[in-house]
């Protein structure tokens, strides 16, 4: 290694141990407080530690834990009502290819690397102590594969976040997006530390450990990942080419490459313009007490890879503090642990009156009134004892101890403190309180008022889910850009399918070959779906179609109301049959299919085989289209009959009209003739 370099590592590893000293001393004493809260209501004993412990000191030391149920009845609502990450268009088009990609892709990652427990433990401490993180790395889809390179991305939990997590004190948003610097802390034991990184601890400066932070102990080794962002300025040249269509290339680009610029200019491109861009990069760096152990370089995205969550959150004095769901009740749960105590020791000190005896009364029988409590005797004995007069006499014990009595302030102060417990934890069994004849809106009412205690735990959890799926998707655009790859996405309803990235397409507008699914290019923002806190939303889905189906008349309608209430009850063995409703809603044309459900549908009308009933339709309509057809030719044979009746009709009278015309003319010459002789008669002389 240059000797540059060496000497860069160490002005960085300086810089972050003062970076970080700045952060912990600011943060320290709200942190051990976070990290109390979660002790408090999570481990046993716990709740007597300090001061409190030491006064009670050789006495009963009971724990009521009444936080640890309003803790977990917190979680159960979130597990109960997951939130999922939804991309969208930038644009705000209603449906873009990348964007369901990105989502299937998203929860595949999920899935593959049980994000769920990472989410659930960030949830819980947050809820607990009031602060969480997880983190998201990129990792080789076969590690096993030496050439195999390409990766996909994992959700991994943190665990102890409080006193592990520090993000730089100038980040004041609740999702660090515009942290600079972040620092994620484990512990390694010496010996694995001395074996994994080469460096004994016994060496390092003595100034060290005298910093606010001690990064050796006598049992172990504290390690830190360090990420920093790294901005640089960067000159983007837009190039356009003959059919306007534009191309980018960055000025270090064109510098790797010199023939570019060239090529770009001999194949009609032209410069037409500059734009200045500022890049973010994220650096990461392990280092210890005494040295940047590993310089990692930049990783992927542009986003620290760190997503933290919040019980409750705001700035006090310019110091960022945070609490969850025990510590406004810790003073409330450690009086009823008092009170509880004192009482189990007013109760085990003496619970019944006990006579009191002389020895001469007792001796002898010590044993008989000793086992009375096990064996419950019948009877007891005692002995006579020397009146003042000499005489034996019977007489009864000198005196009896009395059952302590509860001080009245205590009995007030017990019901003063279940109150106040209430109020500040809420009323956990107050749903379970219902009878049975209460209406189901009562219930709900109930169950939205109890919801109230965890809407904000919803929320900041919400905005952590959305920050989370922003980093993924800035890692995805780096790390999912080979063509043709082939990967698994998960839909909403947890079935699996298969997505090809930069899948070449032929665009229907402009005719050209494009690319589907292209994620380095893809302009997408990020939502989420929180479910209703109060209740399952399919619950409330069934009754409330369950109650439209008693106003409705219509049988088609009804059968509709009572397919989707199926689809969205939840039970044992209902899957098969939600997915039959599902289908037989999705032929009826009343539910959209999917692209799957959509190519069936297809398959089957191709293939499908019509039923008797459609059959003899079928032929009806075809034999009643022939006989049209054949009355439409005997029709026109018909009409070309009369026709030609009709010409020889004409014909015929025509040439009767040329006989007759012919006759009346040999008529009439032989009229002439006839009269010409006659004239001749006539004119000879007698």
């Amino acid at each position: 290694m240059h000797q540059s370099q060496i000497e860069k590592l160490v002005k960085i590893h300086v810089e972050a141990l003062a970076e970080f000293d700045r952060i912990q001393s600011a943060l320290h004493a709200e942190r051990l407080q976070c990290l109390e809260d979660r002790r408090f209501y999570s481990i046993a004993g716990a709740q007597w530690e300090g001061s409190l412990g030491e006064m009670f000191e050789n006495k009963p030391k009971l724990e009521v834990n009444k936080i640890h149920l309003s803790v977990i009845s917190i979680i159960n609502e979130y597990r109960n009502n997951r939130i999922t990450v939804d991309f969208v268009p930038k644009d705000g088009s209603p449906t873009n290819a990348t964007a369901d990609v990105c989502d299937g892709l998203y929860r595949a990652d999920e899935q593959d690397s049980s994000a769920e427990e990472a989410y659930d433990n960030a949830f819980e401490e947050a809820v607990g102590g009031g602060f969480g993180a997880w983190r998201l790395r990129t990792s080789y889809e076969d590690e096993e594969d030496e050439d195999d390179e390409r990766q996909r991305i994992k959700i991994e939990p943190i665990f102890d976040a409080d006193s592990s997590v520090f993000f730089d004190l100038n980040a004041k948003k609740q999702d660090k997006s515009d942290a600079k610097k972040c620092f994620v802390l484990s512990s390694i034991p010496i010996e694995q530390y001395e074996e994994e990184y080469d460096d004994d601890p016994a060496t390092w400066p003595k100034d060290i450990s005298m910093s606010e932070f001690d990064w050796c102990t006598p049992d172990v080794v504290h390690v830190a990942e360090y990420y920093v962002i790294e901005e640089k300025s960067e000159i983007i040249k837009i190039f356009q080419g003959l059919d306007g269509s534009e191309e980018r290339y960055s000025q270090e680009e064109l510098e790797e490459d010199t023939d570019k610029h060239d090529e770009l200019l001999a194949t009609g491109f032209k410069e037409v313009r500059q734009k200045k861009i500022k890049r973010k990069r994220v650096h990461k760096y392990i280092l210890s007490g005494s040295k940047v152990l590993e310089d990692c370089g930049y990783i992927a995205g542009k986003y620290i890879p760190i997503v933290p969550v919040y019980g409750k959150r705001w700035f006090v004095d310019n110091i960022e503090r945070c609490m969850g769901h025990v510590r406004m009740a810790k003073d409330s749960q450690r009086l009823k642990n008092m009170q509880i105590s004192k009482l189990a020791e007013i109760s085990g000190l003496s619970p019944i009156s006990k006579p009191v005896f002389t020895p001469e009364q007792i001796a002898g029988h010590q044993m008989m009134w000793a086992d009375d409590n096990v064996k419950n005797y019948p009877y007891l004995l005692m002995n006579p004892v020397t009146g003042p007069d000499g005489n034996q006499m019977i007489a009864p014990p000198a005196a009896y101890t009395k059952s302590p009595e509860i001080p009245p302030a205590m009995a007030a102060l017990l019901q003063i403190t279940d109150i106040d417990m209430k109020e500040l934890l809420g009323n956990q069994n107050g749903a379970e309180e219902v009878v049975s004849h209460v209406s189901g809106k009562a219930v709900e009412m109930i169950q939205n008022k109890l919801g109230l205690q965890t809407f904000i735990y919803m929320s900041n959890m919400a905005k952590a889910i959305r920050w989370s799926g922003t980093v993924w998707l800035s890692i995805a655009s780096e790390i999912y850009t080979e063509s043709g790859r082939k990967m698994k996405a998960v839909g909403y309803d947890g079935k699996t399918s298969q997505a090809e990235i930069l899948k070449p397409m032929i665009d229907e507008e402009t005719g050209n070959i494009v690319k589907e699914n292209d994620l380095a290019n893809a302009k997408l923002d990020v939502n989420v779906d929180v479910g209703p806190s109060s209740s399952s939303r399919r619950q409330a889905t069934v009754r409330a179609l369950t109650g439209m189906m008693q106003f409705v008349q219509d049988p088609e309608t009804a059968q509709v109301l009572a397919s989707m209430a199926v689809m969205n009850m939840e039970g044992e063995g209902l899957a098969d049959v939600r997915d039959f409703f599902r289908a037989k809603m999705v032929r009826s044309g009343v539910v959209k299919p999917t692209e799957e459900e959509a190519a069936q549908l297809q398959a089957e009308a191709e293939n499908a085989q019509a039923d008797a009933n459609t059959q003899y339709l079928q032929a009806a309509a075809e034999e009643a289209t022939a006989k049209a057809a054949k009355a439409r030719s005997d029709t026109m044979l018909t009409a070309a009959k009369t026709e030609e009746t009709r010409a020889k009709t004409i014909a015929t009278l025509a040439s009767v009209d040329q006989k007759e015309r012919e006759s009346i003319m040999a008529e009439r010459q032989q009229s002439a003739v006839a009269q010409s002789q006659m004239n001749e008669v006539s004119a000879q002389p007698l």
